[in-house]
């Protein structure tokens, strides 16, 4: 049911107000959850569509990090990666199924993704673009941190 609630919610993007309430629905569920932290110092499982979703936007954000670090990076594309994170969030929520407490530390990172999103798409105000895509990197550098992905390789930057 909250799985679906929060697809609704990303499917209507109608503010960066999604994320957080979906950090917060499950913080009040799991009160440990308000800060990413690694599973009895092991990081958290993942499964097959979350792998994918974020090897995608790896490879989203990789292929125009020259671009982002540069300032270079037109508002078209920004648009264009925006979509692709928010697409590839709808993904993972809809196809996603980890333990109860993983998918709380996940949807931390999920709530980092979608601000990051929000950014690039120029939808927050007096952010720069730039900053989105520094938002979604760091949402990548910590996947990479706390959830168990052997092929996952954080952005060099």
């Amino acid at each position: 049911m909250k799985r679906k609630l929060l697809l609704a919610l990303f499917i209507v993007n109608t503010s960066i107000a999604a994320p957080a309430l979906a950090a917060s629905d499950h913080a009040s569920h799991h009160h440990d959850a308000s800060t990413l932290q690694l599973n009895q110092g092991k990081k958290w499982e993942t499964d097959a569509p979350l792998r994918q979703a974020m090897h995608n936007i790896r490879e989203f954000m990789a292929a125009a990090l020259h671009e982002i670090h540069e300032d270079r990076l037109p508002s078209k594309k920004y648009d264009t990666l925006a979509e692709q994170v928010k697409h590839q969030v709808g993904q993972i929520v809809a196809q996603c199924k980890l333990a109860p407490a993983a998918d709380a530390q996940l949807h931390l990172i999920v709530a980092q993704l979608l601000e990051g999103a929000e950014q690039m798409a120029g939808a927050t105000k007096d952010a720069k673009r730039q900053r989105g895509a520094i938002g979604v990197i760091s949402a990548l550098d910590n996947y990479a941190t706390y959830f168990e992905d052997a092929g996952f390789k954080p952005i060099t930057h």
